[in-house]
């Protein structure tokens, strides 16, 4: 695990349910738990705040981190995908996105990067697919590299003749996404089974372990944004292997959260700044 990305989860699964803001001691103290060393996780904080996704707040002599409003919105938005337990149903409809206009390399990639998260499938260069209503999300994606005179979006239905479902395949790597799916649960089902007759026997976990084990489960699903695009039920394969993985996750992290939180509280100062 890279410290950079365990930050992203620890803002997402515990720091923004308490003013989205920590001390940066305490930070320290919590990925000190996950095996990083203060250097790494300043080193990380910096570079995340120089990224735009953090905004330091100094009070007195201690530093504070809160998360920017892009930082909010990324957080929000995964939070909103990671616990989403069923895919949605479709209306049937794609959306295109065509966007238009030289751009230079770095912003190209960085928009490529940003489509790809939000699950977007590029058709060929500047024309991405989507099964999925982005409208909303595409729009402030374009205010936020100030390209919004160079997209457009389409809404359309498919003639055929390649059915809907082996459209979806075509374009997404579904058997791969699937295998990665069935290794999460072939590594997180023991440990769930482990945890629940160790509950049956009256044994319970401690808590740091619990706060422990609960960041890595949720960091591991945390990767599922970057390589699912969420696609509906209708265009997912008959056996698919992340309805089991968000089952064997849903289970566990609500297993783990009590200890957790526990953990995570006890841990001084969390001021609201």
């Amino acid at each position: 695990m890279q410290a950079r990305s365990v930050l992203f989860t620890l803002y997402g699964d515990y720091v923004r349910h308490y003013g989205s803001t920590i001390w940066v001691g305490s930070l320290i103290a919590l990925m000190t738990e996950l095996g990083f060393t203060a250097t790494a996780v300043r080193a990380a904080v910096s570079r995340m705040t120089r990224q735009g996704w953090l905004v330091s707040i100094r009070s007195g002599r201690a530093s504070y981190y809160a998360l920017s409003g892009r930082g909010q919105e990324r957080i929000d938005e995964a939070a909103q995908r990671i616990f989403k337990l069923h895919p949605e149903r479709w209306d049937g409809r794609w959306r295109i996105l065509v966007v238009g206009g030289e751009r230079d390399p770095k912003q190209r990639e960085r928009l490529r990067r940003e489509l790809a998260w939000m699950g977007f499938a590029a058709l060929s260069r500047g024309v991405y697919l989507s099964p999925n209503d982005l409208l909303d999300r595409i729009a402030s994606l374009a205010d936020r590299y100030e390209l919004r005179d160079r997209f457009e979006t389409f809404t359309a239905e498919h003639d055929g003749p390649t059915p809907d479902a082996r459209l979806a395949a075509r374009h997404w790597d579904l058997r791969a996404i699937d295998a990665a799916y069935e290794g999460f649960v072939a590594e997180w089902q023991p440990r769930l089974d482990a945890h629940r007759a160790a509950l049956s026997r009256s044994e319970t976990l401690a808590d740091p372990v619990c706060f422990v084990e609960k960041t890595r489960l949720v960091h591991a699903f945390r990767k599922f944004l970057f390589v699912d695009p969420g696609l509906p039920q209708e265009l997912l394969p008959e056996r698919w292997a992340g309805a089991d993985a968000r089952g064997v996750f849903s289970a566990y992290y609500h297993m783990l959260t009590e200890g957790a939180l526990r953990f995570f509280e006890f841990r001084p100062p969390l001021p609201v700044v």
